[in-house]
């Protein structure tokens, strides 16, 4: 029997559509490997191996399969989002275990679309920080178990780059979509506002989390923000040219880029020169006040998230980040600092289609209990390692994280693409650019390294 594990989510649709295969036999393929390798990289907080069964075969008996794009293809789902039928705990234990009575809108366009859930997978609380561990489980990067998957759709990120799925859903408040993607190896957008509905809390971290897909290549990356979207992504049309710039500046001040990710964004540049583009260095005009704006927003955001939890059952880490944003609340809702961030940056994104820079400064902490240490402790290792991904959820623009190249522990490296309002498309071409110039491997060979430990 064909195994249609470690196939791409295009792949498995279009099988499916032409009933080469049933989605029974996708889903339950990829059920055997969740229970295989689970253990060891800590996904999934819950996984609906009966129910997506049964929807499986719903799938398979309706109507429409033949048009549907997303045919039969396992996912999973963020533990923040709602999915009918189970809890949504958002990595707490603070939160109730009550089931949802609909799927968010995001869950359902991927179940119009023929998409089979299969679980929910871990985050870290209330999904604050860069690290997916907690009350519920810890999600560690399948090419390196002993480091974190990051954060905070650590657990959507490490089942697709563990091939337990082909895709996955996560959202992106202040890089969680692009910090754990360039961790595990993946392809992810982080969209501008208000292209695919967002809904991810009380007032989406005053709108700065957006949904967006994790895959492991660009064309399924494509295919999910098609179908989350309700429509193509926009920005493709226009010169094939780009002016692009290259940073390896990180924008918080006393932070640096570690060399294999400044490598990683140069040879990328080199790449997208070669392929005729217009490349140049150039930093953008990051304020000096740019740290404390982040972490102004990024507290008060949690703050919000807080409100009506017990807060005896939150972890210390976040007790005192929601307490430090509180004091935030009144100056972050007028969204001036934003308003001024944006104005400062639109002259440099007038003169540049697309900004490139490393995705993350240096590889992610170790997998530990980063739930039991520290506020303080946290946020300095996050900040140390992530300091390229806020500014886009500050100012609400489109940004991605795309595999390129490797650490010297052979786990994958990453570059951020990053464009204006509206250029979905062009980011994702340029993707597809890097891809097809430079391909990676799309699965951590997870069972390869477990037979050699054998």
């Amino acid at each position: 029997m064909t195994s249609w594990v470690g196939r791409t989510a295009v792949e498995i649709a279009a099988a499916v559509r032409e009933k080469r295969v049933t989605p029974r036999e996708v889903v339950a393929g990829h059920l055997a490997r969740i229970e295989r390798l689970d253990g060891r990289v800590g996904a999934f907080r819950t996984v609906r191996a009966e129910a997506a069964l049964a929807e499986a075969d719903e799938v398979a008996a309706r109507d429409d399969l033949g048009e549907l794009p997303l045919a039969g293809v396992p996912v999973a789902v963020k533990d923040n989002l709602a999915v009918r039928g189970e809890s949504t705990r958002v990595g707490s234990a603070a939160t109730p275990d009550t089931p949802a009575e609909r799927d968010h809108e995001t869950v359902a366009r991927l179940r119009a679309a023929g998409a089979v859930v299969v679980g929910l997978t871990n985050v870290p609380e209330l999904c604050v920080f860069g690290t997916t561990e907690g009350v519920h489980g810890t999600a560690r990067n399948p090419w390196d178990p002993t480091r974190t998957a990051g954060g905070s759709s650590g657990g959507s990120a490490a089942a697709v780059a563990a091939g337990m799925v082909p895709i996955a859903l996560g959202n992106d408040g202040m890089g969680s979509l692009r910090i754990p993607a360039a961790n595990c190896g993946l392809v992810t957008i982080k969209p501008g506002h208000g292209v695919i509905p967002a809904g991810v809390s009380d007032g989406d971290w005053f709108g700065m989390s957006e949904n967006g897909p994790l895959a492991t290549t660009v064309a399924d990356a494509r295919l999910m923000f098609t179908v989350l979207a309700g429509s193509e992504p926009a920005g493709r049309e226009g010169p094939t040219t780009r002016r692009i710039a290259v940073s390896l500046r990180s924008p918080l001040a006393g932070v640096t880029v570690a060399r294999p990710y400044a490598a990683a964004a140069r040879d990328a540049a080199g790449v997208l020169m070669r392929a005729g583009h217009r490349v140049r260095r150039a930093d953008p005009p990051y304020p000096a006040s740019l740290g404390v704006t982040a972490l102004a927003h990024w507290t008060a955001g949690t703050a919000v998230d807080a409100r009506g939890l017990d807060r005896r059952s939150l972890t210390r880490r976040t007790r005192v980040h929601a307490a430090i944003g509180r004091r935030w609340e009144h100056s972050v809702v007028t969204g001036a600092a934003r308003d001024r961030l944006r104005s400062r940056l639109e002259p440099f994104f007038a003169e540049y289609d697309v900004l490139l820079t490393p995705a993350l400064a240096r590889r992610s902490p170790k997998a530990a209990p980063w739930h039991e240490r520290g506020w303080l402790r946290n946020v300095v290792a996050n900040s140390a390692y992530s300091p390229l991904t806020p500014p886009w959820n500050l100012t609400g623009w489109p940004a991605m994280s795309v595999p390129f190249g490797t650490l010297p522990s052979g786990a994958p490296c990453a570059v951020q693409l990053v464009g204006r309002p509206g250029s979905e498309g062009a980011l994702l071409d340029l993707a597809e650019q890097l891809e097809q110039r430079r391909p990676w491997q799309r699965i951590a060979p997870l069972e390869e390294s477990e037979a050699a430990g054998a």
